[in-house]
């Protein structure tokens, strides 16, 4: 039920790529305190894309969660941003998330919803 989508303009293919799918699964699991079976990750590296004027590492970021609680989002927050940080040497301050809390009824899976 939890879905990440990073968009950035930096590139991982291959191995790098692997890692931070892995890295980001396993991390948005612990931080939502939900089985990883259920977590999705994708990633799109999309090198037409400036923030503040110019086009160094920057990425865009939502996660997408049934029982996002409103109050958690400052420390997912941080934790988001030091994954793009260690995984892709993007800056705290060059990572935009919006995060976003689906209604059980609204998210679909196996034929059916939550």
């Amino acid at each position: 039920m939890p879905l990440l989508t990073i968009e950035t303009n930096q590139s991982a293919a291959g191995e790098q790529r692997q890692q931070l799918l892995k890295a980001a699964s396993t991390l948005v699991a612990e931080l939502l305190h939900k089985p990883e079976q259920y977590v999705m990750v994708r990633y799109t590296h999309n090198p037409h894309m400036l923030f503040a004027g110019d086009t160094q590492p920057l990425a865009y970021l939502e996660l997408k969660s049934i029982d996002l609680a409103e109050s958690t989002s400052p420390e997912l927050s941080a934790a988001l941003c030091k994954l793009m940080e260690t995984q892709l040497g993007i800056a705290k301050n060059r990572t935009y998330i919006e995060f976003a809390n689906a209604p059980r009824h609204m998210w679909g899976w196996n034929a059916g919803t939550f």
